[in-house]
């Protein structure tokens, strides 16, 4: 059935106004991006395509999925693409970790998780904290396959010398889920304890963020 088939307080964009997002499911709000369906699909029917596609789990959804499904033009996905990072980037700044206390590394998952969602490749965070463990600062350093010589202690520390830090956390994701250190995590985590440990200024914990789950070093014993 068409959306315009539908009784029009039953439509998508009158529930939504009438009730609010909160009512809608996924298929209902990915048919509002959508807007129009094909020849062969309605809208709803794109929305439950792109769903039945991803399994129900929207951190899947990409461009290259999206164009393999008939009906989906490069407009519908970047609309459906657009509306995704703007969530994402809603939730960051609702959850702003500037100013709050770190005293566990879920805390430090709850926050970041969203931040990493839908990326494709790994990105390096440092968080700066004082001496009670409150964040003075956050910062991204590095994007990309992460190696010894890519994250540079120099890079790392500098901002922390900079904001009179005490001690810092190190944060990056691995975009295949896997949350298991690689050698290579080991090795620059410990290197950046090694050089904090010099300067006094020490690394509390690297967390490796996946997919709903993450990896903590001080955890494990590996600080």
């Amino acid at each position: 059935m068409k959306i315009k088939e539908i009784p029009k307080n039953e439509r998508p964009i009158e529930r939504l106004i009438i009730n609010g997002c909160d009512f809608l499911s996924n298929e209902e709000l990915l048919s509002i991006l959508i807007k129009t369906g094909s020849k062969e699909s309605s809208a709803k029917d794109l929305a439950s395509l792109i769903l039945r596609d991803c399994n129900g789990d929207l951190s899947r959804i990409n461009y290259s999925n999206l164009k393999k499904i008939k009906g989906m033009g490069d407009s519908k996905s970047a609309s459906i693409l657009a509306g995704l990072e703007l969530g994402r980037r809603a939730s960051m700044s609702v959850s702003s970790i500037k100013n709050l206390k770190i005293s566990d590394s879920n805390i430090v998952f709850d926050y970041y998780s969203p931040l990493f969602f839908n990326k494709k490749q790994e990105y390096f965070y440092c968080i700066y904290l004082d001496t009670n463990k409150v964040v003075i600062e956050e910062k991204l350093l590095f994007i990309g396959t992460l190696n010894y010589s890519v994250v540079h202690p120099r890079e790392v520390f500098k901002e922390a010398i900079s904001v009179s830090a005490s001690s810092i956390i190190c944060i990056h994701n691995h975009p295949s889920g896997n949350v298991m250190p690689s050698r290579n995590d080991f090795e620059i985590t410990k290197r950046l304890v090694d050089v904090g440990n010099l300067l006094g200024i020490k690394v509390l914990d690297h967390i490796i963020i996946g997919k709903e789950k993450y990896y903590s070093f001080l955890e494990n014993g590996d600080i």
